[in-house]
């Protein structure tokens, strides 16, 4: 009898610790990819098997939402919010960070037992408090900026350390993610991969380029004298070889026996980056209109999620709650959600109730309900006029009305909630060193500016007049001493010129002794890039310095110079020293 009891007992315990096993997530966002760059949908000339076998075997939505731009998608999947209501009103300049008092979906899933990594593209902030490292994740490996200037041995970070890469960059993260799964396989985890392409600039190695180039395109946007035929080779190209790097996370999820434990979402962060087929919609990457914002989305889990289509429309807003309440989690909000949860639409087709999803970007803002989408000035039916051809405000204004009152009331929402600009943060208790980037900065002068017109990822340049320099306000959150280093190049010619590092009055001067002074790196780009060339810079030490706690301005100035200009800049550190 005691041994019946025993093994009984052993059996509940075995029992209950399987019904308390929590599955794993897998969740894969790319960047610039159209819902129209899928076979699935009805790409002929693309071929991506693997990412299609998730909405064949899963979930297949055929209205989700996102936002026009990167960073407000990847804040409203980990808040559950309008990126708006989170501080995130751009894409760079401390625009892209999420406000500290959000709850990520990163926070939940590691309060609750996961073990959480991330590789590849954050684009919610640099420093901490904004790092991922302090946003959740255990194990970070990728860059945090909204894009990169090369992406063959690309330099890169994991947990705070600089390094680079190996090979073609989502090649490198796919590894660096399956490592990490196999590490964890016997514990939930969360694994976020949000590769950096297709986003330019346009960079794939020749296998997936020629494969496309050789079948050519059969099918075009709708307005075909607006297509970049080369762009859009190499964005396809890009797109085959993320359906390569997928098919690799899943037959690695097979190899560790861990498939049907597993929870694996597909989706992008924007409309595609350039005018090729989509469906017919109207708009691209950063257009408010239904080809701009409209995202593929499956969801796959074994024996748990069956094949199914939904039509009901949804967003980026509802992944946080569906998540949770897939898990079992009830977590501990302090702000109210936008997003609701898709289970029960998704175990069994159950329609949602009828809602309105907003899009938004600088000034431009529309809204979509089921039937419709408005903006300030027109009204689309999306049944009958997909494509958004014909403005039936005049026709249904009724519709058009009520539309637009939400719009404005969101509007007002959104005005209300949107932060001030806030400083950079620097000297975070959790952070030895502290990167401050050229992206971040602002000028004083005309003359001296950025390497591009996108702040991402570039470098000073044209510092050629010693009364203008480059300043940022910061927010130093320790008081401690510090040692100050700088990324330079400088010719041969401009030698001897003399910084002057000033914080609050705090200064110390440099005399730039050293030639370092490489050319830019050669990029094997498929089209002409529109982001920044980039070059090997030097790291050197300015001094130290004893800072106080507070906010105030940074400056970088040349009290001194010898020849026609000073240096190029790309980053400053500040170093806590022990």
């Amino acid at each position: 009898m005691v041994r019946v009891l025993l093994f009984a007992a052993a059996l509940l315990s075995l029992v209950s610790a399987w019904a308390e096993k929590k599955p794993n997530v897998v969740l894969i966002i790319t960047d610039d990819q159209g819902w129209g760059d899928l076979s699935i949908h009805g790409n002929s000339n693309i071929r991506t098997p693997n990412i299609d076998s998730i909405g064949h075997k899963g979930a297949n939505f055929k209205y989700f939402y996102v936002s026009p731009v990167c960073s407000p998608t990847r804040a409203s999947l980990f808040t559950g919010r309008y990126a708006k209501r989170t501080g995130v009103v751009g894409v760079n300049k401390g625009g892209e960070r999420i406000d500290t008092d959000e709850t990520l979906l990163s926070e939940i899933l590691k309060q609750n037992g996961y073990v959480t990594g991330g590789f590849g593209k954050w684009h919610n902030g640099l420093q901490y408090p904004y790092h991922p490292n302090s946003r959740g994740f255990d194990e970070w490996y990728g860059f945090c900026c909204g894009h990169w200037s090369n992406y063959f041995d690309a330099p890169v970070q994991h947990n705070g350390v600089e390094m680079y890469s190996k090979g073609f960059l989502p090649d490198d993260l796919t590894d660096k993610a399956m490592q990490f799964m196999e590490k964890n396989k016997e514990k939930p985890f969360f694994c976020y991969i949000p590769y950096n392409t297709p986003h330019g600039p346009m960079q794939v190695p020749d296998k997936f380029y020629d494969a496309v180039k050789s079948r050519g395109l059969k099918q075009y946007n709708r307005d075909k004298e607006k297509e970049d035929i080369d762009f859009t080779v190499a964005a396809l190209a890009m797109c085959e070889n993320i359906d390569w790097n997928v098919g690799r996370v899943l037959q690695k999820l097979k190899d560790l026996k861990i498939e049907e434990d597993t929870i694996v979402i597909y989706m992008s962060d924007n409309g595609p980056n350039s005018y090729r087929w989509n469906a017919g919609m109207k708009g691209k990457k950063g257009h408010v209109d239904e080809g701009g914002v409209r995202s593929p989305f499956f969801i796959k889990w074994p024996g748990k999620i069956q094949a199914t289509k939904i039509d009901s429309i949804s967003a980026h807003i509802d992944i946080l709650p569906t998540l949770c309440d897939f898990i079992g989690i009830e977590p501990k909000l302090s702000k109210k959600l936008d997003g609701v949860s898709l289970k029960n639409a998704i175990l069994n087709g159950s329609k949602l109730k009828e809602r309105m999803i907003f899009s938004s970007w600088g000034k431009k803002l529309s809204v979509r309900s089921q039937q419709y989408r408005a903006d300030l000035k027109s009204l689309y039916d999306m049944v009958e006029d997909p494509g958004q051809t014909k403005n039936l405000k005049s026709e249904r204004p009724a519709v058009f009305k009520e539309m637009v009152r939400a719009l404005k009331n969101i509007q007002q929402e959104f005005a209300s909630e949107s932060s001030e600009e806030r400083p950079i943060t620097a000297g975070h208790p959790d952070e030895l060193q502290t990167k401050i980037p050229i992206r971040e900065c602002k000028f004083v002068g005309t003359k001296i500016r950025r390497s591009a017109k996108s702040a991402n990822d570039t470098h000073m340049v044209n510092w050629v007049d010693d009364k203008e320099y480059p300043y940022w306000n910061i927010e130093l959150l320790s008081s401690s001493e510090y040692e100050v280093f700088i990324d330079y190049t400088c010719s041969l010619e401009n030698v001897g010129c003399e910084l002057s590092f000033d914080f609050e009055g705090k200064e110390i001067r440099k005399l730039i002794d050293e030639v370092f002074d490489p050319k830019l790196i050669e990029s094997p780009d498929r089209v002409k890039r529109t982001q920044s060339y980039d070059k090997k810079f030097k790291r050197l030490s300015l001094g130290k310095v004893k800072l106080n706690a507070g906010k105030g301005v940074l400056k970088l100035q040349c009290t001194s110079k010898r020849g026609p200009g000073i240096i190029d800049l790309k980053n400053i550190y500040l170093k806590k020293v022990k």
